[in-house]
């Protein structure tokens, strides 16, 4: 619970730190590089992962981040495994720190951006990094309690 807390946290001011310290909605073109193949770059998500499901509204991708997070929740205290409950923290703090964002602006504000060369990732914020990474970890926990059974 408390990673998920801190994930939040990183997640937030990070965010507000984008708009407000480092103005990036004021920036020609709304993109600052950081280095030379990552860039700062404003874009606000109306949608869910890579854009899926764009122009609902925002209200009920909260809703199901909610109840997705109270899910966790759940699984959160029932698992006896490290690795599992950190996954479950990660998640829980990013779905969070997106739903706020959804809550606040009807969009969830995006920042990091990979590229080399022509080729260009989504654009992404701390938030979802965490989700992907909760779930990768879960992955393999799930592959390690397999393992671990068969042996």
């Amino acid at each position: 619970m408390i990673l998920a807390v801190l994930v939040f946290i990183l997640d937030q001011a990070s965010k507000w730190w984008v708009l407000n310290g480092l103005e990036l909605a004021h920036k020609p073109r709304g993109s600052v590089a950081v280095m030379p193949t990552v860039n700062f770059t404003l874009v606000w998500n109306h949608a869910v992962t890579f854009g899926m499901f764009g122009g609902h509204a925002p209200e009920l991708f909260m809703v199901v981040s909610l109840l997705a997070c109270l899910v966790l929740l759940v699984l959160l205290w029932r698992s006896r495994s490290v690795l599992v409950s950190l996954a479950c923290g990660a998640i829980m703090g990013g779905a969070l720190g997106n739903v706020v964002d959804r809550w606040r602006y009807g969009a969830v504000e995006d920042f990091i951006h990979f590229h080399v060369g022509h080729w260009s990732w989504y654009v992404f914020n701390v938030a979802d990094a965490f989700i992907v990474g909760g779930v990768g970890v879960w992955i393999l926990a799930s592959l390690l309690a397999e393992r671990q059974h068969r042996a």
